[in-house]
């Protein structure tokens, strides 16, 4: 079995919003999360907006606070435990952890060229002694993200989304990390410079010897591109499996009605899939038992009254609903 470069044990996150005095409201934006991304692996994480995707993504780069639990970083040449580090351990983490962004629009500034935006990670990390040592590591690392030399040399409005993208991707290579927190990388991008993108991150990964973390909304793009799938619901992980045993055998309602929102390619194709009503509720007044159970057509009493734990079966498959054996073995009927 592959070690793990992250691990997580009951990992919470919590803000503080406006309320009175002395009962300020809490946000838990993450809740009780413990997962294990092995190296070298595309860990996939999918869920609604508002499911806590994001904010998980932070806290394994330390960009949030953590509230609760632990998370740890072992690549085998250093270790870190992500809720206690010091600011010099931050700041070699920072050159081992790197994030790509969702917007390539917003993510590179207008006033320095791709050199530069390139290079800054460099210069400012320390990680060079002088300007034509930089420059090199920027042109294998553009040649990797396939940028040409004519491409550094322009500033980010002379580029289309998918080659800003690039420009996004070497910024965060450059410093030669071991885990990348890709959040929506694709998601602003045509359905053809998607596909180029992921297979160049998919390309680099293999390469480079990367660990992935991507966050994505859409599951026909982490069918394609990620080895495990962990789903999340309203700050906490709902079901996790393999890429291929997710996709042929759902057990959670919500990951079922994920899966039926995924269009079909047949225009004339009846939808038979399970729907969902109603919207999540909100992360600072969340329901009792499981938090599913607003919008879940199989709820009973039990759901409302006692969280469901994430229980392990076979194929490394895991879900946490009290009723997902029940309802397995009357889809099988």
């Amino acid at each position: 079995m592959t070690e793990a470069l992250i691990s997580t044990k009951d990992l919470s996150v919590e803000f503080l919003i406006s309320g009175s005095l002395f009962k300020p409201k809490v946000l838990k934006a993450v809740d009780g999360i413990s997962i294990d991304i092995p190296k070298g692996s595309f860990f996939g994480v999918v869920g609604e907006s508002g499911s806590g995707k994001t904010t998980l993504g932070r806290a394994l780069l330390n960009a949030v606070p953590i509230a609760n639990g632990s998370a740890t970083y072992d690549d085998g040449e250093m270790k870190y435990d992500l809720a206690k580090m010091t600011s010099t351990e931050l700041k070699d983490y920072r050159k081992r952890a790197q994030l790509i962004f969702q917007d390539p629009y917003a993510a590179l500034s207008p006033r320095m060229t791709v050199r530069d935006i390139i290079a800054e990670p460099l210069e400012v990390m320390g990680l060079t002694k002088s300007r034509e040592e930089t420059d090199k590591v920027v042109r294998e690392i553009a040649a990797k993200c396939r940028l040409n030399l004519e491409h550094l040399r322009r500033f980010p409005h002379a580029f289309s989304g998918g080659q800003r993208q690039r420009i996004s991707i070497a910024r965060a290579l450059v410093s030669r990390p071991q885990f990348i927190v890709a959040d929506e990388s694709v998601a602003a991008l045509d359905v053809s410079i998607q596909a180029d993108v992921l297979n160049l991150l998919k390309s680099i990964q293999v390469d480079m010897g990367l660990t992935f973390m991507f966050i994505s909304h859409d599951l026909s793009v982490v069918a394609h591109t990620c080895d495990h799938v962990a789903v999340m619901y309203l700050g906490r992980i709902v079901e996790s499996a393999p890429t291929k045993e997710l996709f042929n055998n759902t057990r959670h309602p919500y990951t079922k009605a994920l899966f039926s929102a995924i269009p079909s390619l047949d225009p004339d194709a009846e939808k038979t899939g399970q729907r969902l009503y109603g919207e999540i509720p909100s992360p600072t007044n969340q329901p009792s038992g499981c938090t599913f159970h607003t919008r879940c057509p199989f709820v009973q009493d039990i759901c409302k009254q006692q969280v469901p734990k994430l229980e392990v079966s076979d194929k490394g498959h895991s879900v946490s609903c009290h009723r997902w054996k029940e309802l397995m073995d009357v889809a099988a009927l």
